[in-house]
């Protein structure tokens, strides 16, 4: 689908598994992130294989975002902002003091989140692609 973005952290293998499966469910609901989300982390918890890869998924679309953790967790953050991986909660902390004191854009919002959580974390680069929904 053509607007849902999905990133992950974690091991390539892994995700690259995870976001087949997610795919699928994506497929499977007609496009309803909430419910894909939910279904992916079901069989997450459920089979044997998933439940020992090592990855977490970030989803979202115009209006949900959502993080599905490695125990099949689906979280749902209250502002809609979501960060993973090493650098994660670096990003995420900068991107909440951007969107309440600053006037940026989302994709401005993103960049700059980014460039703040390379500057702390060695395992976060700086070249970032953002893609807009």
């Amino acid at each position: 689908h053509d607007r849902v973005l999905a990133g992950f952290a974690g091991t390539a293998a892994d995700a690259f598994t995870l976001f087949a499966r997610f795919e699928g469910k994506l497929e499977e609901h007609r496009g309803n992130l909430a419910r894909a989300a939910v279904e992916l982390a079901k069989d997450w918890r459920q089979d044997r294989v998933l439940r020992r890869l090592e990855a977490l998924l970030a989803v979202a679309d115009r209006d949900l975002s959502f993080i599905l953790s490695g125990t099949g967790d689906v979280i749902e953050p209250d502002d809609g902002l979501i960060g993973i991986g090493s650098g994660g909660p670096y990003a995420l902390a900068a991107a909440r003091a951007l969107v309440a004191h600053s006037g940026l854009d989302a994709r401005a919002i993103a960049t700059e989140a980014m460039r703040v959580a390379a500057s702390i974390c060695v395992y976060t680069n700086e070249h970032v692609t953002v893609e807009v929904l």
